[in-house]
Formats: structure tokens, sequence, C-alpha cells
């Protein structure tokens, strides 16, 4: 087994259609002998595009990652609708599509931009009474999930080619667009499934420099996966930087809280979440607040990494 140590980071996956995230976690944890690997958000095995997989220690960077932006680029078929509101589904309804321009189209979707109130797929990883929706609904149980506000902060629609219509959307954590498609295709009148989706970006990552799938086979080379390992200090690249000594970087990782005066050059004009660094090491997250002391800032670990 290799060490684990070593492969500490982020590897950007271009998934493929037909492969689950869990295969393309389980392929990189075979070629790096690395136990522990996660993801930052899933992909459904119809969609292909980003896939965030975070390695060892990286996985505590899940909540920071996980938080982002989302940008998609998806294919809704009109006049279709399925049960799990994509293309794996059972058609449950069909109805005609009148003539529509793509103008109407566009304005029609602007009233889906901005903080609107969307439905969880009933095939979904939502929890229901402590039970995962889509194996409730693969038994037949009827479900009522709860409304949940979600960001669209962008949608356009590139091309209509009846029943089919293509567009790009920029959302918040936890959009399911498989649900935009259906509201879009019923605020159209006509019904609308998930024909294709896939991930553009995640957060500050996109498919630039993305491993492909097809080459994380038996042959792939440790060595060369290694080589495009996104490190620690670089994951989380629109957070400000604090730096400190080796002796308090020490004393963080043993559950030290740190001090202004501990971080060289101080805080400044710093707010929110910051990185601790040591060299090239990645030492902690931590919140810089304005303690009810004397209004003097403080810093509040968050999380730490050895």
């Amino acid at each position: 087994m290799k060490d684990d140590r070593i492969a500490q980071g982020v590897l950007l996956v271009d998934k493929e259609e037909g492969v689950s995230s869990f295969e393309c976690v389980r392929r990189v944890r075979k070629i790096l002998g690395v136990k522990k690997v996660g993801h930052a958000g899933t992909l459904d095995p119809f969609a292909t595009g980003l896939l965030v997989l975070l390695l060892g220690q990286g996985t505590k960077l899940s909540p920071f990652l996980m938080a982002g932006r989302k940008r998609y680029l998806a294919t809704l078929r009109l006049g279709c609708e399925t049960d799990t509101l994509d293309l794996t589904g059972k058609i449950v309804r069909e109805r005609p599509v009148e003539s529509l321009c793509l103008e109407e189209v566009r304005k029609k979707a602007s009233a889906f931009v901005g903080d609107v109130e969307q439905v969880p797929p009933s095939y979904s990883a939502v929890k229901h009474k402590g039970v995962r929706a889509y194996k409730m609904a693969r038994r037949g149980v009827p479900l009522e999930l709860k409304k949940r506000k979600v960001t669209i902060h962008r949608l356009e629609i590139h091309s209509l080619d009846l029943p089919e219509m293509t567009l790009s959307v920029d959302c918040s954590c936890g959009t399911y667009v498989r649900s935009l498609a259906a509201d879009l295709g019923e605020a159209l009148g006509a019904g609308a499934h998930l024909r294709s989706l896939r991930r553009l970006s995640s957060g500050p990552f996109t498919l630039d420099g993305a491993v492909r799938v097809g080459d994380l086979g038996p042959d792939a080379a440790d060595a060369a996966l290694r080589e495009r390992i996104i490190p620690l200090t670089d994951a989380l690249p629109d957070l400000s930087e604090c730096v400190v000594d080796e002796e308090t970087a020490r004393r963080i990782r043993d559950g030290y809280q740190p001090g202004i005066e501990d971080l060289v050059g101080g805080i400044g004009a710093v707010d929110g979440t910051v990185k601790l660094i040591k060299g090239k090491e990645l030492v902690a997250l931590g919140d810089v607040t304005e303690s009810s002391v004397g209004m003097k800032k403080r810093v509040r670990i968050l999380r730490v990494f050895h």
C-alpha cells in the first residue's frame, strides 16, 4: 500500500456517461493506494463533467467546496415527463409541444433567475424521515418532499430545436437541474425532462486539466496521476492567506486557538474564512471575527490539517 500522506489534495475528473461517481472514487483509490477519497458533490450516472475528488486530508475541505457555485450545460426534452425527471425514468405523461419561439422561451426562463423554491426529485439522495428518497420512490412509497430555497444566478437558453432545447445554468449548492427542467417545461405548457447534463464548473474549479475517466483504467500510471493533484494550499484560491511560524503551526495542530499576535504580519483588513499557511503547508482554516472584548479581531479554528 502506498503512503497516504503523499496523495493529499484535490483531483479533478471529467466523468463520462454511464460511470457512477463512486466508480470514479474507487478507481482513484486503487491507482493511488489512498484509503480516504471523497468528492465535493456527486453526479448522476447519466451526467458527465466535472467531479471534484478529495484525497486524504483534502476530504476536510468538503463543506467549503460543496458550498460553491456550480455551472451546467443541459438539454431538455419538451412534451415528455418521466418519474425521475431525466432520461433514465419511465414516461408518466406526454403532451403536444406547441410552436415556441426563442424569445418567448427566454422570457419564461427569466422568471427562474434569483432565489426560487424548488422541490427535490423523488429519485434523489435527499432524506425523508431518515431514509433516502430514491429508496422509497423505488418501492413505490408516495413522497411529499419539502420545498427548499436555491439560487439560480444565471440561466441562458442557447438553442431551441423542438422538442429539445439547450441551456446553461449557474446555480447554488443544492440546486437540482432535473427539477429546474421539469419546472421550466411546465411553465412552457409542455412539461419536460432532462436529456443530458454536463457539469462545467464547481466552486473555483473548471474542466481545464481534469483527468478523463478513460485514463483511470488498470494501466493508469500512479506518478502521472499524482502530478495532477492540486495541493491543499491551492484548493481554496479565493481565500486570503495568513502565515504562521513552525511553533505556532505545531501548537494549532495540538488544539491551540491562535491570537492575532501569532500570525506573521497580522490580519489587517481580512475578515471571514482564511487559510493559515506555513511554507507550502496548509495548517488550518480559520474564521476571523471581531472579538467582543475591545473589538479586536480573533481567529477561530475551523479545520486543522496534519
